[in-house]
Order: C-alpha cells, then structure tokens, then sequence
C-alpha cells in the first residue's frame, strides 16, 4: 500500500487540520472539497483510504462510494459526518463504507475508525444509556426521510408536521445521544 488517502470534506478549516494531522503519519492526502472535484481525482488516482464527509453543501458523499469501490478494489472508507443517523450509517455500510464515524473526532479516532482497529471510546458509559427523546426523534425522522428518498415534502406529511418546521429540525445538529 502506498497510503494514498482521498479526503471529501468541504470544510476547509477542518480538511487543512487533517491533512496536516495525516500527513505527519506517512499518508498521501488528496482533497477534494466537492463532488465534481472528488470525481476527477478519483479518475486519475489509485487510492487505499477514503475519508468523506456525508453532507456537501446539501450533496450526499454516499455515492462517491461504489465509484470507489469499483476503481480501487479493497478500499478502505470511512464517512465522517457530523449529521449521524443509524439510517445513514447503514445506508453507508450497505454502499460498501468500511465504517462511520461521527464528529467531532480527532485524528486517532478518525484513524482507528478508518483501519477498523479496536479503540476504547471515549465515553463508554454514555453507551451504555438509552436514547433521548430529542435523538430518537432525530433517528425517527431521518428513517422516514430516507425512505421517501430525501423528500422533504411527503416526510413532513408522514410525520404530520409542518414541512418547514421539518426543514428547521433538519437544519440543526442532532442531539449526540
């Protein structure tokens, strides 16, 4: 392995941090801050990590990944996101994402996650507790809007709310547990 490293992430306060942070640990980081710019590297590059933001400037990174995984056989990709859900993760494995990872994460979590090493987390007492009520309506409402393929008009009918009061709701981070 050569340690080629695609980064999709459209932050680039965030991208520079983990460049640099990789970098220093022998990784080849090429960054592409959008989708048409990740497309054109992946034609030209061969490449062994992937690390993506899931949401680009309102775009989804998830179908960066069969284009991955078909021009670079044995990829290893991770989705770094800091609008987690258990819909988008497993939406992610099931495309063929190594694993998933939400922010914020440092580069020894991001790394772990990328490499599928054991880490202890952080806080794990934190999973061992149920859901809130806030998470668990987060969760509920991105099952919903996945199913209905992202539409936000018929998730807020569904869910018989208000479609700008989704769109709100939709707008904010969620709630970490």
């Amino acid at each position: 392995m050569d340690n080629n490293l695609l980064l999709v992430e459209d932050d680039p306060a965030f991208a520079r941090v983990v460049t640099r942070a990789l970098n220093m640990r022998g990784y080849q980081v090429s960054h592409a801050e959008s989708l048409a710019i990740a497309m054109d590297l992946i034609d030209g590059t061969r490449f062994d990590f992937a690390i993506l933001d899931l949401n680009l400037g309102g775009h989804s990174s998830l179908e960066l990944i069969p284009v991955l995984n078909s021009s670079n056989p044995g990829i290893r990709t991770l989705i770094l996101t800091g609008y987690a859900s258990i819909a988008t993760a497993v939406e992610a494995i099931k495309l063929g994402a190594t694993n998933y990872l939400a922010k914020p994460a440092d580069t020894e979590e991001i790394l772990a996650a990328l490499l599928d090493q054991e880490s202890e987390p952080a806080n794990a007492e934190a999973i061992q507790e149920p859901m809130s009520v806030r998470r668990l309506e987060w969760e509920h409402i991105q099952k919903v809007l996945k199913e209905n393929n992202g539409n936000i008009s018929e998730t807020a009918r569904q869910l018989k709310m208000h479609r700008r009061t989704l769109q709100r709701k939709l707008q904010k981070r969620p709630v970490a547990r």
